[in-house]
């Protein structure tokens, strides 16, 4: 009976010792043979075979180029000079000298109110203005007679000069009804028509000077230590496709709007052909600065732990992991202000198996895609 037990024992170790060496790499078991010492494990031959014992990696070099640091945001555009035209004094529209979207020039007259009643008032004053000096001309011609009494000229002149008030008054009013452009521009939709009874501030029409455009947009107060007038503006709409406008910026808002903690400029821009119009929205990009020597990598390098960033450089056959500093985004690529040189060479692939120190072995050299 004993040697029954030990036959059922031996057979069941002999058991397990057979699914452990067929089943048990399946779960991650050295073979019974290697944990007893009888079998070399495959490090000692890699080893011995001078196969390389690193991790596998691949590895990009820092590219040096010139970075252009930019801020993308949206502007809206606005003509250089833009005003509504409309009427001072009310009357009957007379005269409409203008087309919509024609060019003026400043002083042109776009609209004439009817003034009639004001020009007989004209006559009227005029009338009296020549019997006022006609009254004078007489005194003074009797004064060394002493006919007249100088209470008397002095009246006389004090009336004159008052006609001669009154002739300017009514011939301001007549001004008054000719509308001018106060400068030169395209004239947009009418808003009144022939005959029509206006009252004072009535809109005629707008008028736009769209030789130079101004766009308007808010960057972050981050940037604001760099700001100056001068810095470069590229535009884009969805209207004109990949059609980029270029500027620059000529106005820095002289306050921080607290709402949204930005700060807003003005740029403007060429406009010849008049393809930006008022009111346009655009995509704005602002050249903040540039630099000749940036160093550039593949964002796949970068480590992000919390708030810090870390890159493992491949430095004598072993990785080190060395903090960078960050700069401009690009697209796929960032630039690192400082933590590498320029002759180094960082790890794109295989970052997961990395420790500080480890050997590595590079079985590839990242390429960024052409275009």
């Amino acid at each position: 009976m004993r040697m029954l037990t030990q036959v059922v024992v031996l057979a069941a170790l002999a058991g397990a010792g057979a699914a452990w060496q067929v089943y048990g790499s399946q779960v991650g078991l050295p073979p019974p043979a290697q944990l007893l010492g009888l079998s070399r494990n495959n490090a000692a031959q890699q080893g011995r075979s001078g196969a390389p014992a690193g991790v596998p990696v691949v590895v990009a070099p820092v590219r040096t180029a010139t970075v252009t640091e930019r801020v993308e945001t949206v502007g809206t555009a606005r003509a250089r000079e833009a005003v509504t035209v409309t009427t001072r004094i009310s009357g009957i529209v007379a005269a409409i000298n203008f087309s919509e979207g024609q060019a003026v020039k400043a002083g042109d007259v776009l609209v004439e109110l009817d003034r009639q009643q004001v020009t007989a008032e004209l006559d009227q004053a005029r009338a009296s203005l020549d019997d006022a000096r006609q009254q004078l001309a007489r005194a003074r011609a009797l004064r060394p007679t002493q006919a007249v009494a100088e209470a008397r000229i002095d009246q006389l002149e004090a009336g004159a000069r008052g006609a001669e008030a009154r002739v300017r008054q009514v011939q301001a009013r007549i001004e008054e009804m000719k509308i001018v452009a106060p400068f030169a521009g395209r004239v947009g939709i009418r808003q009144v028509s022939l005959g029509a009874l206006v009252p004072p501030g009535a809109v005629v029409t707008t008028l736009d000077d769209l030789s130079r455009m101004r766009i308007e947009f808010s960057v972050p107060e981050l940037f604001i230590a760099r700001l100056s007038p001068g810095m470069a503006v590229t535009a884009g709409s969805a209207a004109f496709g990949s059609r980029r406008f270029e500027g620059a910026v000529t106005v820095i808002d002289t306050r921080i709007d607290p709402a949204t903690r930005a700060v807003r400029l003005i740029s403007e821009f060429d406009n010849a052909d008049g393809a930006l119009r008022p009111g346009l929205f655009l995509n704005v990009e602002l050249t903040v600065q540039q630099r000749a020597d940036g160093m550039i990598i593949p964002e796949d390098a970068i480590d992000p732990v919390a708030d810090k960033a870390f890159v493992y450089a491949v430095r004598q056959g072993r990785a080190e992991r060395i903090e960078v500093r960050l700069g401009a985004r690009l697209p796929g690529e960032v630039e690192v202000l400082s933590g590498l040189n320029a002759d180094d060479r960082v790890v794109v692939r295989g970052l997961q198996r990395l420790r500080n120190g480890v050997a590595v072995d590079v079985t590839e050299t990242w390429a960024p895609r052409a275009g």
